[in-house]
C-alpha cells in the first residue's frame, strides 16, 4: 500500500495524486457534491484556525491553500503552453465544468500583464448574507496560483468586491511581480 501524502519531516505534503480516484472510490455517489457541504468544510476550518491563531493570520493560511491548489490545478487540468486568450477560454471552460464559478476578464495590460476579472456564481461565497466584507481569501491565492503556474510570474491577487460585501459577483485584481 502507498502513502497518498509524500512525508516531509513530520507533515504531509499535498501531492495531485493524493486526490485519488473519485470516479472508483464513489462509483454510486459520483464525483459531485452540495455546495453546502464544500462551505462546511471551508468555514469550520477558517473558524478552527480564527481560533487557533487570529483572523488575519487565518485568512493568510487560506490564500496560502488556495496558491497551492491554484498551481496544482493549472498544472494538472490546463494547458499551460497556449497563449493568453485560449489559456482564459480553457480556464472558463473548466471552472463551469467544474462547477466552480463564471470566470470573466475584464482589463488585461500585456505589458505588465496586470489584470482584473470577475467570477460570478462563485462556489466560496454567492448567496451568503452581507457583512460588507470581502471573504474570498481562498480565490485569492487561487487566482493567483493559476496565473503563476501560466506565466511564471508571481501574482498578488485582491479581491475588491464580493457578494458577501453586497455585489453580485466577485471582482479581483491581479498585479504581476515586478
Amino acid at each position: 500500500m502507498t502513502n497518498v501524502f509524500a512525508v516531509s519531516g513530520n507533515h504531509s505534503v499535498f501531492s495531485w495524486d493524493s486526490l485519488g480516484d473519485i470516479k472508483e472510490g464513489r462509483g454510486n455517489l459520483g464525483e459531485d457534491m452540495p455546495v453546502l457541504v464544500y462551505r462546511l468544510m471551508q468555514y469550520t476550518m477558517l473558524d478552527v484556525l480564527a481560533k487557533a491563531f487570529d483572523e488575519d493570520q487565518a485568512n493568510e493560511y487560506f490564500r496560502q491553500a488556495g496558491h497551492l491548489a491554484g498551481v496544482a490545478f493549472a498544472q494538472n487540468t490546463l494547458d499551460l503552453k497556449v497563449d493568453f486568450d485560449t489559456f482564459i477560454a480553457n480556464l472558463q471552460k473548466a471552472l463551469v465544468d467544474l462547477k466552480i464559478g463564471v470566470l470573466r476578464m475584464e482589463a488585461f495590460d500585456p505589458v505588465t500583464g496586470d489584470l482584473a476579472m470577475t467570477v460570478a456564481q462563485d462556489l466560496d461565497c454567492s448567496g451568503l448574507p452581507i457583512t460588507n466584507e470581502t471573504v474570498c481569501n481562498y480565490d485569492e491565492g487561487f487566482i493567483s496560483g493559476i496565473l503563476e503556474a501560466y506565466t511564471g510570474t508571481k501574482y498578488e491577487v485582491k479581491e475588491v468586491d464580493c457578494w458577501a460585501s453586497g455585489d453580485r459577483v466577485c471582482r479581483f485584481k491581479g498585479i504581476a511581480a515586478r
